[in-house]
């Protein structure tokens, strides 16, 4: 990690501490403590094993996309690909910082460094087409309620829907429109170039040809694979549905019974469009006011309610901070190219 890095990590670590106390300000020491006591260890289990699953099921991904051309690429290996992804995307604004991350832990393992972006590209791909999914899931399930109980929050769900409803529609005209795609984004780019010197301008044109050319290519390639790519969204789609149940085994925890688990679930799945418009890394503010806003129903202790969102930011944003720099840390394995494959 660079010295920029660094402070980014500490910045958002003392972030997290200001919000955490400006949340537990009237919250009395004694009851926080009470609720602590009475918390059922079991249930905080599952929740973490929650966010094992969630981490393990995208090396799981990585790995399937890896392994038809190199050998020995280890599951350690791969794991260390999501976790230094949730730490770069933890501390850089609009989580800008995850791909290239993924690229360089990658090419650590000896990826080529072309081979590596297409393959963050296409994991990114089926990622965003699973959270669209999950949203379309959820606005069935959870949205009466949102827009009941909590209207004002009802766009800036929408919006972040509309979001990611681009990027998926953007990467597929490139998959299946390559050529109107290459003009639009050179007609898209022309306003840019007013507030950029030539050099600077030929240089960025030419980045965002490389990286368009580079993943119509690994797209053209996997289309022809639909088996994989079926295994790969199935995955996907049990690695978010894991990360969205992890409210409700914190609510099992503190105690609550009966709780619907569909409709918990659902709600997550708003928090995390929400939670993608906020600019601060890590969705900082945002995610915690969307989960007290969101889960206040279900919880109605005060004091309760702002542990269970302290334990939620923790399982899912600063253990995943600690774990990237521990990947980060890890001697990279190196695996071996396949060497002139057929039909390659």
């Amino acid at each position: 990690m660079t010295r920029k890095n660094v402070w980014s990590l500490l910045a958002m670590i003392l972030i997290g501490v200001a919000i955490s106390w400006y949340s537990l300000r009237n919250v009395q020491l004694s009851h926080l403590m009470a609720d602590i006591l009475q918390l059922n260890w079991w249930w905080l289990l599952v929740a973490l094993g929650c966010v094992g699953l969630y981490y393990g099921l995208e090396a799981v991904v990585v790995q399937k996309f890896v392994r038809h051309r190199y050998r020995h690429y280890s599951f350690k290996s791969a794991l260390r690909v999501p976790l230094a992804e949730q730490l770069f995307n933890g501390i850089t604004p609009f989580s800008s910082g995850g791909q290239p991350a993924q690229i360089f832990v990658m090419a650590q393992s000896g990826i080529d460094a072309g081979r590596a972006s297409s393959v963050a590209l296409m994991k990114f791909v089926v990622f965003q087409a699973m959270v669209v999914l999950n949203f379309l899931v959820a606005m069935l399930v959870g949205f009466h309620y949102l827009a009941e109980k909590l209207s004002y929050l009802s766009l800036y769900v929408l919006l972040g829907f509309l979001i990611h409803f681009a990027v998926i529609v953007g990467l597929l005209l490139v998959m299946y429109w390559y050529n109107f795609t290459k003009k639009a984004v050179k007609i898209v780019l022309i306003p840019v170039g007013w507030f950029m010197n030539d050099d600077r301008f030929t240089r960025l044109q030419a980045t965002i040809s490389e990286k368009i050319d580079s993943f119509y290519e690994e797209s053209v390639r996997m289309t022809k694979d639909w088996r994989m790519l079926v295994e790969i969204s199935l995955i996907t789609f049990f690695q978010l549905l894991f990360y969205y149940m992890i409210p409700y085994f914190i609510m099992r925890a503190m105690g609550y019974h009966g709780i619907n688990i569909i409709m918990v679930t659902s709600l997550n799945v708003l928090i995390f469009l929400v939670t993608s418009l906020f600019p601060i890394p890590g969705g900082a503010g945002g995610a915690e006011f969307g989960f007290t806003e969101l889960f206040a129903k279900f919880i109605p202790s005060h004091s309760k309610l702002i542990l269970a969102m302290l334990i939620w930011r923790i399982l899912t944003y600063y253990l995943g901070l600690f774990l990237g720099m521990f990947a980060m840390a890890m001697r990279p394995e190196k695996a071996e190219e396949i060497k002139d494959r057929p039909n390659e």
